[in-house]
């Protein structure tokens, strides 16, 4: 096996791994209450610095951040990243709290299709016929949807656009994922810290207030975001943007399973059309990719074949004879008479 082939297996056992944990997590959140929203989120800002600066201490990988704090460039798209991400986290957080998670999952559905769009918009990629289907069939949804709800759906088309920026950033920045992470939630600790003091001086602050189980729930939101973050940072830098989107998909299987299983949400006949029509979206991306990504492959093999074909058909070149040597001149080869004295 290719070292690149082991590269891309273990980007995609990070992906899977990531995915598999974010479609699971809805399950947490409701086990913070009566803490709020805004307050999960700073304690996650807080516990996810303290437990990745411990495993940075323990492995003794700080050589990044003397290249990191001298690139303007990597230090502004990991503000985004943080930024961005810490918008995802909220408004997700605050949705599952608040019986919306069949409307989080949506958004996280939608992503693919709007990594596809900010390829085509910021990367300058050139799409094909069924990926220019696919996000027209997607853009319906979101107007058969928005008749459905009275509104866009705007915590699905939020969570969507924040987290396909946060993976274009992850994806630019190109660092490992516990440094990422590491360098994310640095930016994030003061506001969050911040927060959490006021909070705390205002008579707000659940943590500690709430028993000794309630607050080890809330430190352990460090591991919740570390955890999945880490396998994500891990396979962006190791696989497409085009394979992180099909991945995306077995996050928001399981939360809609969670929704509609789990949390009862109901489902109105306008919402299934919608969700129908942005599965057939899906659908249609998926296939394309796999597609392009066989022919691509079949493409490949049968150049090297015609490579490997000319090179057993070239004649072997004979190789060249020896030159004979030259003879010696012989008026300079003579033996000399001896040295006749000077003048």
């Amino acid at each position: 096996m290719r070292p690149s082939d082991g590269e891309h297996r273990a980007g995609l056992l990070h992906g899977i791994a990531a995915y598999g944990m974010w479609g699971l997590v809805p399950l947490f959140w409701p086990l913070l209450e009566p803490s709020g929203a805004m307050e999960i989120l700073a304690q996650r800002m807080v516990w996810s610095l303290a437990i990745v600066a411990l495993a940075l201490l323990v492995l003794r990988r700080w050589g990044w951040i003397r290249e990191l704090v001298s690139s303007p460039r990597k230090l502004g798209l990991i503000t985004v990243a943080a930024v961005t991400i810490s918008v995802n986290w909220g408004l997700y957080i605050w949705s599952v709290n608040n019986g919306r998670v069949v409307e989080a999952a949506l958004g996280y559905f939608i992503n693919p299709l709007v990594t596809v769009a900010i390829g085509v918009l910021v990367l300058k990629e050139r799409l094909r016929p069924a990926q220019w289907a696919a996000v027209g069939t997607g853009v319906a949804a979101v107007v058969v949807l928005t008749v459905g709800y009275g509104q866009p759906p705007w915590i699905s088309l939020t969570l969507a656009f924040s987290f396909a920026t946060y993976g274009l950033a992850k994806k630019k920045v190109n660092i490992g994922g516990l440094e990422s992470l590491a360098a994310e939630t640095a930016v994030l600790f003061l506001p969050a810290m911040g927060f959490l003091v006021w909070l705390a001086a205002d008579g707000g602050l659940s943590f500690g207030a709430e028993g000794l189980g309630h607050a080890a729930l809330l430190a352990a939101t460090g591991l919740v975001t570390a955890v999945p973050l880490v396998c994500f940072g891990a396979a962006a830098i190791r696989v497409p943007l085009s394979t992180l989107g099909l991945l995306q998909y077995l996050a928001p299987v399981l939360q809609f399973l969670l929704g509609i299983l789990y949390f009862k949400e109901s489902m109105p006949a306008e919402r299934w059309a919608g969700f129908a029509l942005v599965w057939l979206a899906l659908i249609c991306l998926t296939w394309d990719a796999l597609r392009t990504a066989r022919r691509t492959r079949a493409q490949a093999l049968r150049l090297a074949a015609a490579a490997k074909s000319r090179a057993l058909a070239a004649p072997a070149e004979p190789a060249p004879a020896p030159q004979a040597a030259p003879e010696p001149d012989r008026a300079c080869a003579a033996p000399r008479g001896p040295a006749e004295p000077a003048g």
